[in-house]
């Protein structure tokens, strides 16, 4: 019991530090974390970390919004397309037999912090506010489409694929991206959460519990710091947790 406590809120933080600077999904940290060290079946683990990862989004969601660093408008627009293109990735890796994708979260965290160490996301937001309406629409949704379809087809968490699309592709400033990215994973963590909890029940309650709250926390501290941080700072900031949670996962994957 004693284990399963120091794991989970292991676990619980460093998930919720990820998701309040990075908008990373806790499933990256919480799920190799459990099934590693508590020896949780993995689906058991996943639906753990996706009800963790609900109010943790939200509660970031939450603080970004009240800096005014949120895109709610063509984040709603993102997370149709995104719900959309999950199911219809998802049904087409059905039929795609001998997938062998599970190390593609672990490389994107590793990679995308190494990314903001050498070269930050400087962007302002004057330049998005350049682009017109019928642009940041139609980018919008293409954008979630392909977001939406890689989560589905390869089970990649949807944080990752977001974070580098809405500063490269769509041209947010980082703490924009990190707060609508959080936003939209508020409601697709509810929802694989529900799935995962209507099909194979309900899962380890203390557990669930811990690795919720300690989530909750290292998300509203680690959203507190990044929206009063300069741009600088937060690269940095963004992309040593980044690197340092992908450099743990990765020696995990060797255990």
């Amino acid at each position: 019991m004693i284990a399963k406590i120091i794991v989970c809120i292991i676990a619980g933080l460093g998930a919720g530090i990820g998701t309040g600077f990075a908008g990373m999904s806790a499933a990256a940290v919480i799920s190799p974390m459990l099934i590693t060290f508590l020896g949780f079946p993995a689906y058991e683990a996943v639906g753990i970390a996706l009800a963790s990862d609900v109010l943790a989004s939200a509660i970031s969601a939450y603080t970004y919004g009240k800096h005014k660093n949120l895109d709610i408008k063509n984040g709603i627009i993102m997370l149709i397309s995104v719900l959309v293109f999950t199911l219809v990735g998802s049904f087409i890796a059905s039929r795609v037999p001998n997938r062998s994708m599970g190390s593609f979260s672990v490389i994107m965290t590793l990679l995308l912090g190494i990314k903001f160490l050498v070269k930050p996301v400087m962007t302002t937001k004057e330049n998005q506010a350049d682009k017109d309406l019928k642009t940041k629409v139609i980018q919008s949704i293409l954008c979630g489409m392909l977001i939406g379809f890689i989560c589905g087809f390869i089970g990649a968490g949807g944080g990752m694929m977001m974070l580098p699309i809405l500063t490269s592709v769509l041209g947010y400033e980082l703490k924009t991206a990190v707060g609508t990215s959080v936003f939209i994973m508020t409601f697709t963590a509810f929802t694989g959460a529900l799935s995962h909890f209507t099909i194979g029940g309900m899962p380890d309650i203390p557990a669930l519990i811990l690795c919720i709250l300690f989530t909750l926390l290292g998300a509203r501290l680690a959203a507190l710091f990044a929206n009063k941080a300069s741009a600088k700072t937060l690269n940095r900031a963004t992309g040593a947790v980044l690197t340092g949670l992908g450099a743990v996962m990765v020696v995990m994957n060797f255990l």
